[in-house]
């Protein structure tokens, strides 16, 4: 697979990760979810998953090239996915509903 493919795949990863980490707020549940209330289930679920997101995104660079730029790329791929959560957040927040789509009315 090509080293950029890889590194967008990692981009990609690294974004989910962090729109799930910040839905599993509550304040950010509203702004996507609208009046519905976020199980405590729910919340372990995103974090979790936004773990693996993470987790996946380093693995990804770390495929991609050698461990000292791998570690340097992801830095700068977290940092271009915040900002691209903190903006969707702000600007359109019901855009990241699709990532949270799995999560239904839970009790």
């Amino acid at each position: 697979m090509s080293d950029a493919l890889l590194l967008a795949l990692a981009l990609a990863s690294n974004t989910t990760g962090l729109a799930w980490l910040a839905l599993s707020l509550d304040t950010h549940w509203e702004q996507v979810r609208g009046a519905d209330p976020q199980p405590r289930r729910t919340v372990v679920r995103l974090r979790w998953l936004g773990a693996a997101g993470l987790a996946a995104g380093l693995a990804l660079c770390l495929a991609a090239d050698h461990a000292s730029m791998a570690a340097l790329v992801w830095c700068m791929l977290l940092a271009a996915g915040a900002l691209a959560v903190a903006f969707t957040l702000s600007w359109r927040p019901r855009l990241l509903r699709p990532a949270v789509a799995w999560a239904g009315r839970e009790a």
